[in-house]
Formats: C-alpha cells, structure tokens, sequence
C-alpha cells in the first residue's frame, strides 16, 4: 500500500469513498465531493440527485460534511450515539436511516458487524461507514454496471434489498454448517466442532438484535411517508420490508434449531460422562475390598492372622475374591434397576 493510499483510507481528501450523479435516465455518472456540492449549488432543473458515500474512518471525512452540506442535526447525533441499533425516521422532511450490515470480509464473527448512516433527501443521499460493508459495496458495484436509479428513494430500496440478499447468503451458509455439524452429531464424529455451534448461534442473536428493529422502522416510515414518496418507491420500499422479514424469521428458526442441536449434544455429553463415572464407581468398588484387607494385613503389628499358615495366602485370596464378587454384583445390579 501506498503511502499517499494510507494516508486517505481508500478515499479522497474529504473522505469521500465514490460519489454518482444520477439524471433523468437513472444511469449513474462518477463525480467528486466539489462536483456535487457544485451540481446540488446550481439547483438544476429536472430529475436527478447525487449519492455521496464517505469513510468515517478518514480524518476529514465528518468535518467536510458538516462544513459544506445541510445535513440534519439528527444525522450528526446518530453517528456518535453508543448504540446502534437499527432506526429510520424523519427530520425536517429528510430521510435518517442508521442500518447495520456485515463487513465485506464477513468471516462468521459476531464482531464482524458494523453500521453505515444514511441521509435521503430528494437530490441527495449521503451515505457514510467505518468499515468496508458489503451491502453498500454491492450497491456501488451495481451502480458502476450501470443499473438505473431514478430517486433516491429507489437507491435506497435498492440497498434494503442487497442488505436481504446478504442476509439470506449468511442464512443458507450457516443453514450449510450447522447441517454439517448435525450429521457429525448423527455420525457420533463431532471431535471439537460442537464449540462451533455456540458462535454461530452468538452471530445469529447479535444479527437479529441489531437488524430485527429494521421492519418495524420501515413499516411506521410507510404508514407516515414524506411526501416525495410516489407510490412506485413505496410499493417497492414495502416489498423490500416484508422479503426481510421473511429473511428474520428463518434466521429465528435457525436460532432454534442450533438450541435444540445444543441440548442434544449437552444431553449425550452429560450421559457420556454419567457412564464414565459409573465405571469408574465400578472400579472403585472393586478394588475396595483388596484394598482394606491389604491394608489390614501390612500393618505392622502383632498377631496378624493365618502369618504362620502354609495356605493363608489363598485363604486370603479367596476371601478378597468373594467380596470382589459380591461388590460387583451389587454394583451390578443396582445400575439395572
């Protein structure tokens, strides 16, 4: 890496990660942070509106925004609230969204989550993150083939919907895992693959209590849309909340099913370890007699019987035997019944 690339976090001086400029025909056009505080200055007639995505994470990034774009005070307060859970309201007829998504280098961590703001205005939409995302990065990549977007609103219907996709892949591959990790179970091979069972299920509850609030704050943003909402945007925006919806509710099935899977494995865990210690009473048991009559006979005092004896040896044999044997059949059939 350059020095000049560590310098600026992958963006450029303001911060700015990639900025598009959208027309009529919906086809995004790259710019600069000048360029569109240029374009948004001129109040050019027609449709159109600018999307501008910054990385938090570069010095200049939040100052640049602040000095030079009319953003909500509300937008500015989220970015330095301690929670960060999802939320999407209104302010001055202006969009707040605060969305988590995954990193783009997800590696099934439950750290691997993080936040991206977001302000929607009808010609502008300025995103900003810490960590590369692979929602918004799936959207940018969209935008750079050239998928039309034609309102903001569109755009970001269009991030809800890569978010759901996301959301569906870490389902199904970890729908995948936990499959693997219940023929293991099946197969009685699970070695030390059971440990994973329990991060899954701490990725899944840390997603659902970051992303669960999501449909609810779409679904009052809907009941009570600004009013450069046409109906085409709301009807999508709508789709969009209900498809992740389904996405939450398998992800709550899983939870479950990775619980069950869990009691099972403490249930056979507990049992493995009930017939081991019952050996070992067993053993125990068994040995319990030799070890008091050889602790009998190697004191060393006076009068220890059958000492003179020609057979006391056996004799002694034979009486360590018998109760051997009646200790074992106690054992024995005390664990039957």
């Amino acid at each position: 890496m350059t020095r000049s690339t560590a310098s600026t976090y992958g963006a450029d001086s303001s911060g700015l990660i990639c900025g598009f400029r959208f027309g009529a025909d919906g086809v995004g056009v790259p710019i600069g942070a000048e360029q569109g505080l240029d374009w948004l200055a001129s109040g050019a007639e027609g449709e159109g509106f600018v999307w501008l995505h910054f990385n938090l994470a570069h010095g200049a990034a939040e100052k640049w925004f602040r000095e030079h774009m009319a953003l909500s005070d509300v937008f500015h307060e989220v970015l330095h609230e301690g929670t960060r859970s999802t939320r999407v309201e209104l302010d001055d007829d202006m969009l707040v969204a605060v969305i988590n998504d995954v990193h783009y280098d997800f590696a099934f961590e439950p750290s691997d989550i993080s936040t991206l703001w977001l302000s929607v205005s009808p010609r502008r939409v300025v995103s900003a993150r810490l960590q590369p995302l692979r929602s918004i990065d799936r959207l940018r990549d969209a935008v750079n083939r050239g998928t039309p977007l034609r309102s903001s609103v569109e755009l970001l219907v269009h991030l809800m919907h890569d978010q759901g996709d996301v959301l569906v892949a870490i389902v199904r591959n970890t729908t995948a895992r936990v499959d693997d990790i219940e023929d293991r179970l099946l197969a009685g091979r699970l070695e030390k693959r059971r440990a994973d069972l329990g991060a899954l299920r701490r990725l899944l509850v840390r997603l659902q209590r970051l992303l669960a609030p999501e449909p609810a704050a779409l679904f009052r943003l809907l009941q009570k849309p600004p009013a450069w909402f046409s109906e085409d945007d709301l009807q999508d925006l709508r789709q969009s909340t209900e498809e992740f919806n389904v996405a939450l509710r398998d992800m709550a099935a899983l939870q479950e099913r990775i619980k069950l899977l869990q009691e099972d494995i403490a249930g056979r865990v507990a049992e493995e370890n009930n017939r081991s210690l019952f050996v070992l009473t067993v053993v125990t048991v068994l040995a319990l007699p030799i070890n008091i009559i050889a602790g009998l006979f190697g004191m060393n005092v006076g009068g220890v019987p059958l000492a003179q004896n020609g057979h006391g040896f056996w004799v002694v044999v034979a009486i360590i035997a018998t109760f051997t044997v009646v200790a074992g059949w106690f054992a024995f059939f005390r664990k039957r019944d």
